[in-house]
């Protein structure tokens, strides 16, 4: 038979102490899991960039060999030097685009987009990406501005989705001519980057007062995440907060009486 538990006259459960234990490892988790995380993507991603951008650097000029020769080191030794690609990267892209801005610049890209709108296969790669580009990167016009809700896969469920822009030409005259239609990008869960293009009419979507980034986590945790659509997306929780959470769900389980 279970009783009640007082702290002031019963002798604390025995396992107070595992549970105090487990609260400082969520503490310490909660803590390292961000920072390390953080820390792991960028070196990796920066790891990747130099993976692919050095080998297309002489040999002489590695950081490793130009170490080594400064110092007199032997030449055997294995010296990363990690970022130097991602610099290498950098310095190439903004080269590039002040070249592409002069007049011998867009000649050279106009004559070579002529060649590859000639070559059957390429050309359909790359305008592909062409168009990807320039609605990421150049045409914020183009790119999305509200999140929505639509009923989808059918009545009485309701799926995420993002607001592309209105239908226009032949998808809207031959869809629904009556009312306005327009492209939603349903992601999936947990990459949105893939998906589904749907053409909903305007009536049948429902705007959130969400942003973009608050829906695009709530896709990624697969609802874990939960923003507040009523709260900034920059009001995140402080770290503190979470600690105290978790020490003060901890102190809950440890009072429960046991069975």
């Amino acid at each position: 038979m279970n009783t009640p538990f007082d702290p002031e006259t019963t002798t604390p459960p025995k396992r107070s102490m595992i549970a105090r234990l487990r609260a400082t490892f969520l503490t310490g988790l909660v803590v390292i899991a961000p920072v390390g995380l953080t820390i792991w993507l960028i070196w990796g991603v920066i790891g990747w960039i130099d993976g692919w951008v050095l080998p297309w650097v002489p040999q002489a000029y590695h950081p490793d060999r130009m170490i080594q020769d400064f110092f007199g080191l032997d030449p055997s030794m294995q010296i990363n030097v990690r970022g130097l690609g991602v610099v290498i990267f950098l310095i190439f892209t903004i080269a590039v685009g002040m070249m592409a801005k002069g007049l011998l610049g867009r000649s050279f890209i106009k004559f070579g987009e002529s060649i590859v709108e000639r070559t059957p296969v390429v050309r359909t790669i790359y305008s592909g990406i062409k168009q990807i580009s320039e609605t990421i990167f150049a045409q914020s016009d183009r790119s999305f501005e509200k999140a929505c809700l639509i009923e989808y896969p059918r009545r009485g469920i309701w799926a995420l989705g993002f607001i592309s822009t209105t239908a226009k030409g032949e998808v809207a005259a031959k869809s629904d001519p009556s009312g306005e239609m327009v492209s939603i990008f349903l992601p999936t869960t947990p990459n949105p980057t893939s998906g589904f293009l749907l053409f909903v009419p305007r009536k049948d979507v429902v705007e959130l007062d969400m942003s973009v980034e608050d829906s695009a986590k709530l896709v990624i945790s697969a609802g874990l995440v939960y923003p507040n659509a009523v709260t900034n997306s920059n009001d995140q929780p402080d770290l503190l907060e979470l600690i105290d959470k978790v020490e003060a769900k901890e102190e809950k389980q440890a009072k429960e009486p046991v069975s």
